[in-house]
This record gives structure tokens, sequence and C-alpha cells, in this order.
């Protein structure tokens, strides 16, 4: 059997091209990664949505291969955007950095807590045997 998780996707719901209704992680360890801001190795927090949702997923992509693991063993993503920012302005960004891996997302908005963070993304993933 296959590290990677499956896409739960029942007929009668929207199948989505960006993200799946539910995934199954066939595998452990499990990884919970802590919510990525837009910072650098300094810890400067880039200016705007698009720079920081990228260094977001960048750094988030960093702690999965930390673990041995990649963005095709994410099984959720959780997105917390700052109040007045429309979801689909990060998809872009989402897209260039992250590329086409499926998995169930939830988007929030929410006051992160780093001042001038615009958005904040955390993930669960299988950790390949």
């Amino acid at each position: 059997m296959s590290d990677t998780p499956i896409a739960v996707d029942p007929p009668q719901l929207y199948r989505s091209p960006a993200f799946a209704q539910g995934m199954i992680v066939p595998a452990g360890p499990i990884l919970f990664v802590g919510g990525q801001n837009g910072v650098d190795a300094e810890g400067a927090l880039l200016d705007g949505l698009q720079a920081q949702t990228e260094q977001a997923l960048r750094n988030l992509l960093l702690v999965l291969a930390e673990a041995g693991s990649g963005p095709e063993h994410v099984a959720k993503l959780t997105i917390h955007l700052a109040p007045g920012i429309d979801p689909t302005d990060a998809y872009g960004a989402t897209r260039t950095v992250w590329g086409d891996h499926r998995t169930a997302v939830t988007v929030l908005t929410v006051a992160p807590a780093r001042p001038g963070a615009l958005v904040e993304i955390e993930a669960v993933a299988a950790v390949p045997s």
C-alpha cells in the first residue's frame, strides 16, 4: 500500500480541481505542521499577500522535507487569512509554489497572531515509512 493519502470525493458532492472533500491517510506516522507565516529565515515578514503566501508555502515545504515528507503526502491544509482578504487572491501564489497537489482544505478568516501577517498555513501530513 502506498504512503500517499487517498482523496475521498463522493460523486454526490462537487469535485473541486483544487481540493478533496476528504483524505485517507494509509500510513503513519503523521506530521502536524504548525502555522507557517510569510517570514524569511531571519524572521522578517514579507510585504503583500502574494509574497507572504508563497513564503508560507515554501516554509511549509521545508518542514515537510525535514520530516521526510512532501506535498503529495499532505492530507489537510488549513489556511488562515486576515480579515478582509478574498481567498481567491491567494490561489495564484498557491498554484505557483504548491502545484497541483489536491488535499482537504479549510480556509478561515482570523486575526493572525503576528502583527502584519496576512496568511498562516498549517498542515497534517503522512510521513512515508
